[in-house]
């Protein structure tokens, strides 16, 4: 019998933990199911917060002057350890092509690039809806860098009471979490009452996963979030392991 290799290969700084997720700032409460809740994940996760990238200044303004600040930090991750990058916004959809052309690993800024996969499970006169924070933020260039059709149905919570004077305007480091639920739960509605061939939502907000499982039984549709987003591409980045091994490789030889 050969004996056991005991030579652990090195060459980063962290380990068991591939996914790095960039973070805006910002002091709200992250309940479990956000994106910035440690705990929501069901593997590690690495973050990184950008300084002086609020929601407000990401989502109202575009996120203007901040690119150099999420390449900074995105190349940090994947320095440590980070085997891809994803965000805690939707509307980073806009740094999509110059955070991966940058740190040249896998990187999904948005849960919005799941509209094309999900417009393509749904049957002939069927489309997704989208539901955002902030619809009248959501330009064409955020929907065209996700992939997303420039038709797509999208509503938004701006006529909350809850949702976006929290997360958006930043008016409260508290927020009343049954109102959150009913902001949400209306967006849907009047998403679904205005586009009746609407067959699946995509959420675009990483802080609405919490409020999905409601949503979909409200709706009665399927509903993607960014935890639908990360938990499939952390998948590719760690397969389950069923057993076979390298008995599986050696039987195509």
């Amino acid at each position: 019998m050969g004996s056991m290799k005991s030579i652990a290969t090195g060459g980063k700084a962290i380990y068991g933990a591939p996914l790095g997720i960039l973070m805006l700032e910002a002091r709200f409460p992250r309940i479990p199911g956000d994106m910035g809740n440690a705990g929501t994940w069901p593997f590690p996760v690495l973050y990184r917060v950008v300084k002086g990238a609020s929601p407000e200044r990401v989502v109202l303004q575009g996120a203007a002057g901040l690119l150099p600040a999420f390449l900074e930090a995105a190349a940090e991750l994947v320095s440590i350890g980070a085997e891809a990058i994803t965000t805690n916004c939707g509307f980073l959809s806009l740094f999509q092509r110059e955070l991966a052309a940058h740190v040249r690993v896998p990187v999904a800024t948005s849960s919005l690039m799941q509209v094309p996969w999900v417009q393509a499970s749904l049957p002939p006169g069927k489309r997704v809806g989208v539901i955002t924070v902030s619809a009248g933020s959501l330009t064409p260039a955020h929907l065209a860098a996700a992939g997303v059709p420039a038709d797509t149905p999208v509503e938004g919570t701006e006529r909350g009471v809850e949702f976006f004077r929290v997360l958006i305007r930043g008016e409260s480091e508290n927020m009343d979490v049954t109102l959150a639920v009913r902001d949400i739960l209306e967006a849907g509605q009047r998403l679904m009452a205005a586009h009746p061939d609407v067959g699946a939502v995509v959420l675009e907000c990483t802080n609405m996963p919490p409020y999905a499982h409601a949503l979909r039984a409200a709706l009665g549709v399927p509903v993607f979030d960014v935890y639908s987003l990360i938990t499939w591409l952390h998948a590719g980045l760690r397969p389950r392991d069923f057993g076979v091994g390298d008995r599986g490789m050696s039987s195509h030889n």
